[in-house]
């Protein structure tokens, strides 16, 4: 699916295995291409294929092998540059670049900054480029909801997603996972009076019908309907019966009955 931007870039998201995602960003008038993890390669190297791109850079945020498996298959560039996070770098492909939480470069000319976002793995990082108001969270912030605690704690998880929810609303979310139908299905049982979330929920119902995907979301959505990013709304802490709780507390609670969802 092509998400339209108003700047020369594009942003290509590619469906791999049975509910992952890879995006691709590009320079059409240049024909470079990035990518964001690599699920498997075939995809990701048909859709090189078709628009005549090289890839010259790889983007990977986490050490899962659902998001690092298809590495040594890409159609790479000879001098292509492989960027992760320098505290996760034991355990992923060999990187050329390694980055660290607040950094900052430069990809297709525009500015990337890294985030740390620790929770589901410890060492998790998104990218993300506010020139074209995309953020590349893998399974930190997914579209309603979250990455389940693998290694990480509640409250690292809970400071991740608090960073995320400070960005811009216009932000599009580029989430590594197919979850949002089954997101939505447990949203409504912590959030069960949000007219957004119902209304959210429908179409979600209507688009996986039809086949659509429901990734990349808009982070204003997620604000609005997203449990994970809401540990501090009355109404869900009502809802819990945790009126008086931490957000940290409350989160926690939120992906323990998501856990067991």
């Amino acid at each position: 699916m092509k998400v339209p931007l108003t700047m020369p870039l594009t942003v290509l998201t590619i469906p791999c295995l049975n509910d992952n995602y890879a995006f691709l960003i590009a320079k059409p008038d240049s024909g470079e291409a990035a990518l964001v993890d690599i699920p498997e390669a075939k995809p990701i190297n048909d859709a090189l294929s078709a628009h005549g791109w090289t890839l010259k850079t790889v983007l990977i945020t986490h050490h899962h092998a659902d998001h690092v498996q298809g590495l040594g298959e890409l159609n790479l560039a000879p001098d292509a540059t492989i960027v992760g996070a320098s505290a996760d770098a034991h355990r992923l492909p060999r990187l050329t670049k390694e980055v660290s939480d607040g950094d900052r470069f430069k990809l297709l000319d525009e500015e990337v900054q890294v985030m740390d976002v620790s929770g589901h793995t410890v060492g998790h990082i998104a990218f993300y480029m506010p020139g074209i108001a995309h953020v590349f969270t893998a399974d930190s912030l997914m579209a309603l909801g979250c990455g389940r605690l693998f290694e990480g704690t509640a409250a690292q998880m809970w400071a991740s997603l608090s960073k995320l929810r400070a960005l811009p609303d216009e932000t599009t979310v580029c989430s590594g996972h197919e979850y949002t139908l089954a997101n939505a299905r447990f949203a409504v049982t912590i959030d069960p009076d949000n007219p957004d979330l119902i209304s959210r929920k429908s179409a979600i119902e209507t688009a996986q019908q039809n086949n659509i995907p429901t990734v990349p979301s808009r982070l204003g959505d997620e604000k609005k309907t997203n449990p994970f990013l809401r540990p501090d709304d009355p109404a869900i802490r009502a809802h819990l019966g945790m009126q008086t709780a931490g957000d940290s507390a409350v989160f926690a609670e939120i992906r323990k009955r998501k856990d067991n969802f």
